[in-house]
């Protein structure tokens, strides 16, 4: 089923209860497929259906060719770690700094930094202090 056809049909659904929809338009995984043409094109199907698309899972919407688009938009980030680098499956990660800074994203979306953690509660605490000191630091710039 294309997208657009998704996008027609799921309002139908969804507006009534006052729900929205979130696209995957880029993955933080080496070699994604969501990229390029693919990210311009749900870019594109978001601005046809505003009323009822919500925002992205996103990586880079800085670097999109339209910029992130209407600030309406939410932007989330996947693969965000404290340090940047990748994993042996491929995942690349970006800190909450780059990621809302030099990316343009609004959440960051963390995983593996948390529930691999010997204390995940106190990762978690670790990674909302150094997103919201990224989001203050791109207020000031």
């Amino acid at each position: 089923m294309s997208l657009m056809l998704v996008l027609v049909l799921l309002p139908q659904v969804g507006l009534p209860k006052g729900r929205g929809c979130l696209l995957l338009a880029e993955m933080s995984s080496k070699g994604t497929l969501a990229n390029g043409s693919y990210t311009e094109a749900v870019a594109e199907a978001a601005k046809q259906h505003e009323d009822f698309v919500m925002g992205f899972i996103s990586v880079n919407p800085a670097a999109w060719k339209d910029g992130p688009g209407s600030p309406g938009l939410i932007h989330m980030t996947p693969g965000v770690q404290l340090a940047e680098g990748g994993d042996a499956l491929g995942q690349q990660y970006n800190t909450p700094a780059n990621v809302i800074g030099a990316r343009g994203s609004d959440v960051i979306i963390v995983g593996r930094g948390v529930i691999k953690a010997a204390d995940p509660a106190a990762a978690a605490a670790e990674y909302k202090e150094a997103g919201w000191a990224a989001y203050e630091a791109s207020l000031a710039a």
